[in-house]
């Protein structure tokens, strides 16, 4: 009980959190989510504080797995940033707590877990809906989230032609220079779209980007930007006639702005795929409406404080 808590910052979490492990554990606990056991976990819909002088949010997303000895929290303050800002649009900070005792375990980096567990159950998403037979990866946005989704996709998926689009066409040469595989930079999301088998929507975007005319059919889409009910990436067109998954239907059905204002209907969780009780319906154009989840932080975030221990 008087042990300090472990501080664990950016560059420890990146290291210790590995899709090799992490996806096996988020498919996991996705599908015990969708099986909705509350007396197995209990995760509030996100809590979520306007900062309207700075345009800022700041949410809170707690969890508890009973089964796993998991309780948890992360705290992420997200930002509309001016063009040109220097400042992170998002930044977080995880907190795991020994369940029996209340102290706090682990204090550690959140943006790293939100970066990998975010790009993780978007793969996963792809491995379900994806076309099979995908060539072309479209990535909009050049973020932490947009390497992130690179990383993972392009271990997991072999893809002919990846292609990335940033609305500062400067920052999406930045993204590219940083890697070792060629990439092409559009100068427009549609050129960027074109074709593409799988797209990722990683933006700062608060008014639709992706159109659905310019959307291939079955293509899939993984959505991860606009986590705000007001806040868009996506049109009604592409929004009505995809088949859409979310992560949760409570989340969202509060919180994306791509669904509550297209009026498009949810079809199923991930989880509920995962479980088998809905089907992947891959010969269909599919979005994926990620919000992330708190229990998606919790596993990550237990997965690192396990390695980190082993170590020491």
């Amino acid at each position: 009980m008087s042990e300090s808590p472990v501080l664990l910052n950016k560059h420890e979490v990146e290291r210790l959190l590995t899709y090799d492990d992490l996806i096996p554990r988020l498919e996991s606990v996705m599908g015990k989510f969708s099986k909705r056991d509350s007396s197995e976990i209990i995760q509030p819909v996100r809590s979520v504080v306007p900062i309207q002088q700075h345009n800022g949010f700041l949410g809170v997303m707690p969890a508890y797995l009973a089964a796993e000895g998991i309780l948890c929290t992360k705290m992420v303050t997200f930002y509309q940033r001016a063009e040109g800002s220097s400042l992170p649009s998002i930044q977080a900070t995880v907190l795991l707590f020994h369940p029996e005792h209340g102290n706090v375990t682990a204090i550690m980096d959140g943006e790293a877990i939100t970066a990998k567990r975010t790009a993780a159950v978007s793969a996963i998403s792809a491995k379900l809906f994806k076309p099979a037979l995908s060539e072309v990866l479209c990535i909009l946005g050049s973020g932490q989230q947009a390497r992130s989704h690179y990383d993972v996709f392009t271990k997991l998926f072999k893809f002919k032609e990846v292609r990335v689009w940033s609305r500062r066409k400067e920052m999406a040469q930045r993204f590219v220079n940083d890697l070792q595989d060629p990439v092409t930079v559009c100068s427009s999301v549609k050129e960027a779209v074109i074709g593409a088998d799988v797209i990722v929507t990683a933006t700062g975007a608060s008014q639709p980007i992706l159109f659905g005319e310019w959307v291939k059919p079955g293509a899939h889409i993984a959505a991860v930007g606009a986590c705000r009910p007001d806040w868009r990436e996506l049109d009604d067109v592409l929004m009505r006639e995809a088949v859409v998954y979310v992560d949760s239907r409570e989340g969202a059905t509060a919180e994306s702005g791509d669904i509550i204002l297209s009026g498009a209907e949810v079809f199923a969780e991930l989880g509920e795929v995962i479980n088998g009780s809905f089907p992947a319906q891959r010969e269909k154009t599919t979005v994926f409406k990620s919000l992330g989840m708190g229990i998606q932080d919790a596993v990550s975030a237990k997965l690192v404080l396990e390695k980190w221990n082993s170590e020491h």
